[in-house]
C-alpha cells in the first residue's frame, strides 16, 4: 500500500496541510468589516508562524456575498503553528469568530 501524498517540505522543513474553518459569531458582520485591513495585512506575511497560506476567503451565506466566517488551507510544520497563527489573528482578537476548528487535510486532487 502506498503512503498518502504529502505536501511539499519547504523552509520550515517538512509541511503538513490544515484546514482552519471558521465560523462567525452571530451579527459579526460591521465588526469583521471594521478589522478586515488590520486581518489582510497580518495574511501578508505569516513567516512568523512558519504558515504558508495555499488559499484563504470568506466563508457565505446561501447568496454567495454575506460573509459568515473564514477557510485557510495552509501548510506548516506542525498543528501548533496553525494554533498560534490563528490566535494571533486580528480576527481572533476582535472576537469575530465563534467556532474554529482545525484539523489535517489531505489533497487528493486539485
Amino acid at each position: 500500500m502506498h503512503a498518502p501524498p504529502r505536501a511539499l517540505p519547504d523552509a520550515f522543513g517538512a509541511a503538513i496541510l490544515f484546514v482552519i474553518h471558521a465560523l462567525d459569531r452571530e451579527g459579526a458582520l460591521p465588526r469583521r468589516l471594521a478589522n478586515y485591513d488590520a486581518h489582510k495585512a497580518f495574511l501578508s506575511d505569516t513567516t512568523a508562524f512558519a504558515v504558508r497560506i495555499v488559499m484563504s476567503g470568506p466563508l457565505t451565506n446561501g447568496d454567495g456575498e454575506t460573509m459568515i466566517g473564514s477557510l485557510f488551507v495552509a501548510e506548516a510544520p506542525d498543528r501548533a503553528s496553525v494554533e498560534r497563527f490563528n490566535a494571533a489573528d486580528p480576527f481572533h482578537a476582535a472576537g469575530i469568530w465563534d467556532k474554529v476548528t482545525i484539523t489535517g487535510f489531505i489533497k487528493r486532487q486539485g
